[in-house]
């Protein structure tokens, strides 16, 4: 069974940072490009940052480029994002998503809650 497990989200000022982590299990966790997605209430799912198995290649949605940064250890089949610079818009329910371009076979972790506010 695949298991996502979303954790380090939390409530930040303006401009703070913080370091979200996916652990994974139930599957050959090198073999996948992983997406970072979130959705706040009442809204879609947007994608945010994806990274290919071998952590040779990554992407970004225009709005985190240049603060966030997304990476992986497949020794310990986790996945990370690191949010610097924050922003009261970055506020959302983060998710870590395997087979983002699979809507049949797609599946999130619970997600984890950044709050971004002053």
């Amino acid at each position: 069974e695949v298991q996502l497990v979303e954790s380090g989200g939390d409530l930040v000022q303006p401009g703070g940072s913080l370091r979200l982590s996916c652990a994974t299990s139930g599957f050959t966790f090198s073999q996948y490009a992983m997406t970072w997605a979130r959705q706040a209430p009442g809204k879609e799912l947007e994608w945010v940052s994806a990274i290919d198995g071998g952590a040779k290649s990554t992407y970004y949605a225009g709005s985190v480029q240049g603060r966030f940064t997304i990476s992986r250890d497949n020794a310990k089949n986790t996945l990370y994002l690191q949010l610097n610079n924050l922003k009261t818009e970055d506020t959302d329910m983060y998710y870590c998503v395997k087979d983002w371009n699979d809507s049949s076979s797609r599946i999130r972790g619970q997600g984890t809650q950044v709050t971004v506010s002053s």
